[in-house]
């Protein structure tokens, strides 16, 4: 018998708009018992200070993961200058407070031109990267001090706005594997005085848009009345 949630155990592609504060898996340890499932994942983790476009596949859909995940990204955010921290977005607390009176619209586009492309990042110290069998920001939290790989990405585009300077609003169409509180942090560092991620928007995954996805709320919602529907029926 075909029950409300057979078809997400069948198999679905669901577009969450990831809440703030939340882990990428705090979506999917809600969506296991709401959806009863076995077999669901997320397509890109998100951190948590970010909100936005989480790709959830369940069923043999899970078979799809990797291929979604490869795909282009595209995020909204912004990029305050005049300090950096050690997480590189506001998970730690900012320091090393720099004077921007110098940094000209000029030097900002400079800048931003030699950030687009393909280039080489290194990741953040307090990443979920694997290092030696241990998460590195595991690591970090130890005060140990850890030496990562740079890796090849790409940067398609990078547009800023700096109407409310010393914080830069940005959007960004990138490659998969780009870190973007790194990118702020690199931006930070051509400047010359220093940056960090103080905001994060994912907006965009391949062909998926934000303006597709529902809340968790909304999710929540629309299950609860397909099981008064069923009820009703039986």
């Amino acid at each position: 018998m075909n029950t409300p949630l057979s078809k997400y155990e069948a198999g679905q592609v669901l577009l969450i708009n990831k809440p703030l504060r939340w882990t990428s898996f705090d979506v999917i340890r809600k969506l296991r018992p709401l959806l009863n499932l076995r077999k669901i994942g997320h397509a890109g983790t998100l951190d948590p200070l970010a909100t936005g476009l989480l790709i959830v596949c369940t069923g043999k859909f899970t078979r799809r993961i990797n291929e979604y995940m490869a795909q282009e990204k595209e995020y909204t955010g912004t990029i305050t200058l005049g300090a950096t921290t050690p997480t590189y977005d506001l998970e730690s607390e900012p320091e090393n407070f720099r004077d921007t009176s110098a940094i000209t619209p000029d030097l900002i586009a400079t800048v931003v031109q030699q950030f687009t492309g393909e280039l080489l990042q290194v990741p953040p110290a307090h990443s979920a990267i694997k290092k030696d069998g241990k998460r590195v920001y595991e690591l970090a939290r130890q005060g140990k001090t850890v030496e990562l790989e740079p890796r090849r990405v790409t940067i398609y585009s990078f547009e800023t706005d700096n109407s409310q300077f010393p914080v830069i609003a940005f959007r960004v169409r990138c490659s998969t594997g780009t870190y973007i509180r790194s990118l702020a942090n690199d931006v930070g560092a051509a400047l010359g005085c220093g940056g960090y991620l103080s905001s994060l928007c994912r907006t965009a995954i391949g062909e998926f848009r934000l303006e597709q996805a529902v809340t968790m709320e909304e999710l929540q919602e629309a299950v609860k009345k397909e099981k008064e529907i069923t009820r009703k029926d039986s």
